[in-house]
């Protein structure tokens, strides 16, 4: 296929049907040819910026690949959640170079996964803890922040020094409240002292 035909078939997936992120099967299928000749066509589309390699076997649309459907591409079960959810959310100021993702089951690819996203980083969870949120591959803030003091207390990480926390008070009181249930009192313990100077959410 020539450069075009990728660029139109690239911007036609990503218009009518949300699609961002490929794998080599899919795109090998696409041009009708073998895995070698595949690799030396897309190594020539990186160059021209048509297509960008995010990590090994997944391809994207520069600039429009989402870090969610990244990972929904490597592993369907896992979700983004911790510090990353919580900016995409707008509680925090700092873009994470990690992408925290909660999985319930320990899968075959690599638990660190190194793309021009960020640091993607794949933790098992016990049942109690995973929920893959309704909506997206992304949690909602109430969960992610339980999941992010919970990473940062599982490292030995004190959470409200890594990150500078904005709009807590829109927070979904209720929601939090009903989520940090299934978590250990430590991490309640932590959310009351990241949240007690927000009025509108009892601690």
């Amino acid at each position: 296929m020539k450069a075009l035909a990728w660029q139109r078939y690239l911007q036609t997936q990503h218009k009518f049907y949300n699609k961002t992120i490929f794998s080599v099967a899919e795109l090998a299928n696409v041009a009708g040819t073998s895995a070698h000749n595949l690799n030396v066509e897309l190594a020539r589309l990186e160059k021209q910026g048509i297509i960008v390699r995010y990590t090994t076997g997944r391809y994207g649309i520069p600039g429009i690949s989402s870090a969610a459907e990244l990972v929904s591409s490597l592993a369907p079960d896992a979700y983004v959640t911790a510090s990353y959810a919580l900016y995409l959310h707008g509680f925090i100021t700092q873009v994470p170079t990690e992408i925290v993702c909660f999985t319930k089951r320990r899968h075959n690819v690599s638990r660190i996964r190194l793309t021009p996203l960020g640091k993607i980083t794949f933790m098992c969870v016990k049942p109690a803890l995973y929920s893959f949120p309704a909506q997206s591959a992304v949690a909602s803030p109430e969960q992610a922040l339980c999941d992010f003091i919970y990473v940062m207390r599982r490292r030995g990480v004190s959470p409200q020094s890594q990150v500078t926390f904005r709009k807590l008070e829109n927070i979904n009181s209720t929601l939090l409240l009903e989520t940090a249930a299934s978590y250990p009192g430590t991490v309640r313990k932590n959310m009351q002292i990241i949240l007690r100077n927000v009025r509108s959410i009892p601690v």
